[in-house]
């Protein structure tokens, strides 16, 4: 991934990955799997991007995780979206059609 991708990732992880987890909880390596299936391919996290990221919108009270044991006697983090977090999601979501309209728009001449 070139670098100015890597940055545009940057700027979108907390709306890619609350966007997911706002349609149902899910745990660390679904999440990537559900991101890499949603967007074919194009987005393939690493648990060294995703995990921190996960962290830190729980600390900042995005999401929250929850240990769940499976019927295996397995335990697996799983991550729910607060209301705080789907507040964050809808302006992160307003905030990204304004910005992708405005790409858009400078991007396809005649379009103002």
């Amino acid at each position: 991934m070139a670098n100015h991708e890597r940055e545009l990732l940057k700027g979108s992880t907390d709306c890619l990955v609350l966007s997911v987890i706002n349609d149902r909880p899910t745990y660390g390596y679904a999440l990537i799997r559900e991101l890499k299936s949603r967007s074919s391919g194009y987005f393939r996290f690493r648990e060294g991007t995703l995990y921190p990221a996960l962290h830190r919108m729980e600390k900042e009270e995005l999401i929250e995780g929850r240990w769940q044991t499976l019927p295996n006697g397995q335990e697996r983090r799983y991550y729910y979206i607060t209301e705080r977090g789907r507040e964050a999601l809808e302006h992160k979501l307003l905030t990204w059609s304004d910005f992708s309209a405005a790409v858009k728009s400078v991007l396809t001449p005649g379009t103002t």
